[in-house]
């Protein structure tokens, strides 16, 4: 039976250079309704949390969440997923930094800007400020990576820095950890405090 992996699979490939066919046939065999574009993987770990959160399947739901690798690729797969292309409701996050690939390569394409959403650095900066620096602590504490918060924070170059800015940059300093807490950030939410972005986009899927 196809599933939604096997979608995102083929449009991922289809994106690469290789064949449209697997992804069209997918898509209606699926009944993909909704893409949601994304920057990158530890942006799909945190919407796909948030949804189960809500005791929601998104893939069931017909919403494919699609890593994109990067927010130059944004206009290749808009082009393939959007009017020009499959012609599917499409939707998303972007950094702050990176709105402006998003709306030259959605204008290119002909796709909407509406239902993305930005986020104010990035999504990772959203989570920080919406637990706070001390619920963020705790969190970190409960995984297991105290130790290195405390190297990491006694480096010199983040001197000067505030909480905020000092924990965002150490979810990025080891492979995996920005994918892993993209996670674990959202589950620590309490009701009311999830990012306006992150609620706006699954509120519109």
């Amino acid at each position: 039976m196809a599933d939604m992996g096997a979608f995102r699979a083929a449009v991922t490939a289809w994106a690469a250079g290789g064949p449209g066919g697997p992804a069209r046939e997918l898509a209606a065999r699926v009944r993909v309704r909704v893409v949601v574009l994304l920057e990158g993987l530890s942006d799909a770990a945190a919407v796909d949390a948030l949804a189960a959160s809500r005791g929601r399947d998104l893939a069931a739901e017909g919403v494919c969440v699609l890593p994109m690798g990067g927010a130059m690729s944004v206009g290749r797969f808009a082009g393939l997923l959007g009017p020009p292309g499959l012609d599917l409701r499409l939707t998303g996050l972007c950094d702050e930094a990176e709105w402006g690939f998003y709306t030259r390569g959605l204008a290119r394409v002909g796709a909407t800007e509406q239902g993305f959403f930005v986020c104010a650095a990035d999504l990772e900066d959203e989570l920080v400020r919406a637990l706070g620096p001390t619920r963020v602590a705790e969190v970190v504490e409960a995984e297991g990576d105290l130790r290195p918060l405390r190297t990491f924070l006694h480096q010199p170059a983040q001197r000067g820095r505030t909480a905020e800015q000092q924990l965002r940059r150490f979810l990025g300093t080891k492979k995996g950890r920005k994918i892993h807490y993209g996670r674990v950030l959202v589950e620590a939410l309490g009701p009311g405090h999830v990012p306006a972005p992150l609620e706006g986009l699954l509120a519109g899927v």
